[in-house]
């Protein structure tokens, strides 16, 4: 029993509001806040990080099931889709779940709220059948949407969110999917693992339960967490041409499928942008790409590069660098999130069992 989960690719929002002549004040409206997804104490989510690049796949909640299509989520660890008493913009537009409808659905009088980088989800928690790649999972707990503010959710082509990080970060204390399929048996190992192609190839998905071994010939460097929170692990620092150039004295990264880019503290974004010959918006030349060094990750005695072809993103002729800055303040120094940027380099296991990363480099 392989439970696969594909995941596809969709112009991204950046792509839909430019030709639709909303970008530059959709962005105005939504000023960028990363930093809000990792305090600690509440499940944040800073959806706006979908704008360049998205991976979704689908699944099912409810008899008989109803589908939606989720975020599959490393950094957050809530499972919530809209429901029919959200009368927002964000959510006519999308699937919504009925409750009604649903022959196995228990009802709570527990509500949800989560903060978001642009806005906020509230809702009530519910139980249902989820089915995820065929996984039938029996009384999950999940949040059914009630009200969707603002107007971000109305242009991203996902219904709702799947969290794969820990329970000790889920908001209003609800059991998050994976852990239920741990408890129940559904998965033959603890574990499960990403693989994001690259540009518009396919194939993308979330296994659950198995390490696929053609992804791993290169073998496996296992990286023991820091916290169990995030999937957050310790950095020793982060190289190019040889030399040092941020993260010096050691450092905190989060693995994030859930944040397009490599989010940086702002200081050794500063630094990176001038190495890299970008402007203070990251915007660089197409034909200087090609010449840039690989940004090398130094994690657990190895090394991980992350090559110029990666952080390079490429859209209608304009080249920008892939990274964001980001100022998160926590009790073990700087934090850096290594999102789908770096995830498309290495297949990436997530190893609840052992609670290690496993990180396979791709070819």
């Amino acid at each position: 029993a392989v439970h696969r989960v594909p995941l596809r690719k969709m112009k991204s929002l950046r792509q839909r509001l430019q030709e639709q002549g909303l970008l530059e004040s959709y962005l105005k409206q939504h000023p960028y806040n990363l930093a809000a997804k990792y305090f600690p104490g509440i499940a944040v989510e800073p959806l706006e990080n979908y704008m360049d690049d998205e991976y979704f796949g689908t699944i099912s909640i409810g008899t008989p099931a109803q589908e939606f299509t989720v975020v599959f989520d490393t950094g957050s660890s809530n499972l919530w889709v809209p429901s029919v008493f959200c009368s927002s913009p964000a959510c006519r537009n999308h699937n919504r779940f009925n409750p009604a409808q649903s022959s196995t659905f228990l009802s709570t009088n527990d509500t949800l709220f989560i903060a978001y980088g642009t806005g906020s989800m509230t809702g009530i928690l519910g139980y249902d059948t989820v089915n995820v790649a065929g996984i039938n999972v029996r009384n999950q707990i999940f949040g059914l949407a009630e009200t969707e503010p603002g107007d971000f959710f109305y242009y991203t082509p996902f219904d709702g969110i799947l969290g794969l990080a820990f329970p000790s970060i889920a908001s209003s204390g609800a059991t998050p999917v994976f852990d239920n399929m741990m408890m129940e048996n559904l998965v033959d190992r603890n574990l499960f693992s990403v693989y994001l192609s690259r540009d518009s190839q396919a194939g993308s998905f979330v296994l659950f339960g198995a390490i696929d071994p053609y992804y791993t010939t290169k073998g496996i460097s296992w990286i023991p967490l820091s916290a169990e929170t995030y999937w957050q692990i310790t950095m020793e620092s982060v190289s190019a041409n040889g030399a040092p150039v941020a993260c010096s004295s050691g450092c905190q990264a989060i693995v994030d499928t859930g944040t397009t880019l490599l989010a940086v503290p702002i200081r050794a974004y500063r630094t990176l942008m001038m190495l890299l010959g970008a402007s203070s918006s990251g915007e660089i030349s197409c034909e200087a790409a090609s010449s840039l060094p690989n940004l090398i990750f130094h994690i657990h005695g190895k090394e991980f590069p992350v090559p110029p072809r990666a952080y390079v993103l490429r859209s209608n002729g304009y080249c920008s660098l892939g990274l964001q800055g980001m100022d998160v303040p926590t009790e073990e120094g700087e934090l850096w999130i290594l999102g789908d940027v770096f995830i498309r380099e290495y297949y990436v296991i997530f190893d609840r069992a052992n609670n290690k990363v496993g990180l396979s480099q791709l070819p």
